[in-house]
């Protein structure tokens, strides 16, 4: 009984101390130029049983550890999908899904390549292994982006492409998993299943985030704090329900949380802000138990440090640019925009994830395969993760600073008052700019109830005049609000167009200096 007490408390105290680093590394990590994600897998490799062995794990807990590495994939893709803004995803659909189709299949196929020549072993083998590491991790490229000022038609490429194209890497890694285990498999059947996987992610997505925002709106729950409780547990109803009818749950999971972050859905800020506070608990945790798998003493041998490093740099310096300029030929992205997303392609959790597999299929030599693949997710993430913002800010590919997009407070639970506090920052080509706050037509019932101006709180009154820049925090009904958001975001007819003429001529001039 005791040493079930000792047990439980010892997990606890673990657990807390695990988090408490975590949110600090967050915090440090910018500082060091360096991923948040490679100190969390160090914490992990220094708490396991090669170094302090205060937590062991080893290779007969692969599955559980596997199973934690999907649930918390599920998560930071669901939040991932949240934050995505379509009217900025539309635009380059075509390039994303190219290059997480086209794009990870042709860096798959010069890993192989270069896998075998490196490692000695056979085709198959060697096409597993490039198949491990063909894809570029949406946790990572989130995890790096978020509060980056990225073009938005560059950061939109990245985060669409990692968002969508686990279910290649993921297919290919069982597909070659197949065919070494199973020789005589049907190869057209293989292929039927991945445009299969494909659909039903697709379709289920689109399906199960048109009923979550049905949910959402439709159904008052007692408690604010049950929405957001409410929309994790569509995201994982999505998974669970795609993959068991043999679909790319991964997939319906990121479609399903674009059309529910871009919905006008009941207590929006608090599902947001809750989904990304635990999609950072499921990064450290993730990261730290993937860290905990490894021996640091198998991981930094010379001849894993020698094989990793030229297969490292095979992947970033050819593999992954040949890939991209392939992918996303004539769709107008200049050399300096391709040069970035060739070195952009980080590698994270998904790799490391699907170098799980053959370890739980038994293929020979998979654990050289796992401690290879995780010493490349390693250096990508200390040498392109940690160059990404510079090499951005050389190319010219940094755009303003980003802003506090429009959010919503909920004052009161629904059931009881309908109504939410909007704050949004004007923008100077907004039509309500210049205007007096008696001369905006404002929906029935909306109240402008302060403005912060340069840090300064103004009490607005009648003859108060919208400046750019003016954080605006609005009382109003959730009936208007849609017609609020349509009165803040239009624009000025004359400002519009000349923003229109300024991209196409910056447009133009780029090109042309490419």
């Amino acid at each position: 009984m005791l040493a079930n007490i000792f047990n439980t408390d010892t997990f606890i105290l673990l657990t807390a101390i695990l988090f408490i680093v975590g949110v600090l590394i967050t915090k440090f990590s910018a500082r060091f130029g360096v991923p948040s994600l490679v100190f969390f897998m160090m914490v992990g490799m220094i708490m396991g049983s090669d170094v302090l062995n205060i937590i062991h794990i080893d290779f007969d807990n692969t599955e559980t550890v596997q199973m934690i590495g999907v649930f918390a994939l599920i998560i930071i893709l669901f939040e991932g999908g949240l934050q995505t803004n379509w009217e900025r995803l539309r635009p380059v659909i075509i390039p994303s899904l190219s290059l997480a189709t086209m794009g990870v299949l042709l860096t798959s196929g010069i890993v192989a390549v270069a896998a075998k020549l490196i490692l000695d072993i056979g085709w198959l083998e060697a096409m597993l292994f490039g198949a491990i590491v063909g894809s570029t991790d949406a946790a990572a490229v989130f995890a790096v982006l978020k509060g980056q000022n990225i073009k938005p038609r560059i950061g939109a490429t990245l985060e669409a492409e990692s968002g969508t194209n686990d279910p290649m890497a993921v297919f290919l890694t069982i597909a070659m998993i197949e065919l070494i285990t199973i020789p005589d498999v049907n190869v057209l059947n293989m292929v039927g299943s991945f445009f299969l996987q494909m659909g039903l992610g697709l379709i289920l997505g689109l399906i199960f985030g048109k009923l979550a925002v049905l949910a959402l709106n439709r159904i008052n729950l007692d408690s604010g704090g049950l929405y957001p409780v409410f929309a994790t547990a569509f995201a994982l109803l999505t998974y669970g329900i795609t993959a068991s009818m043999n679909g790319s749950g991964l997939l319906a999971v990121y479609v399903a949380s674009i059309i529910i972050g871009n919905t006008e859905i009941a207590y929006r800020h608090s599902i947001f802000r809750f989904s990304e506070g635990f999609a950072w608990m499921m990064q450290i945790l993730m990261f730290v138990i993937l860290g905990l798998l490894v021996f640091p003493s198998d991981l930094f041998t010379w001849d894993i440090f020698f094989k990793g490093i030229l297969i490292s740099l095979v992947l970033m310096l050819i593999a992954r640019p040949i890939a991209v300029y392939l992918s996303t030929m004539k769709m107008n992205y200049t050399n300096k925009e391709l040069l970035f997303l060739s070195w952009a392609g980080l590698k994270g959790a998904v790799p490391i994830v699907l170098a799980t597999f053959p370890l739980l299929a038994n293929i020979e030599g998979s654990q050289q395969i796992f401690n290879l693949v995780f010493f490349i997710v390693l250096t990508s993430c200390l040498i392109q993760g940690s160059t990404i913002t510079i090499l951005a800010e050389k190319l010219g590919l940094t755009g303003p600073e980003k802003t506090i997009p429009m959010h919503s407070l909920e004052l009161i639970s629904l059931g009881k008052a309908d109504v939410e506090m909007i704050e949004y920052e004007m923008e100077s080509g907004a039509a309500i700019v210049g205007k007096r706050l008696i001369d905006i037509p404002f929906p029935e019932g909306s109240l402008v109830n302060a403005i912060i101006r340069n840090d300064k709180l103004i009490t607005p009154t009648g003859n108060t005049v919208i400046n750019p820049g003016d954080f605006l925090y609005i009382l109003t009904s959730r009936k208007n609000k849609h017609q609020l958001k349509q009165l803040l975001q239009e624009k000025n007819n004359l400002s519009d167009e000349l923003s229109r003429h300024e991209f196409s001529h910056k447009q133009k001039k780029e090109r042309t200096s490419s």
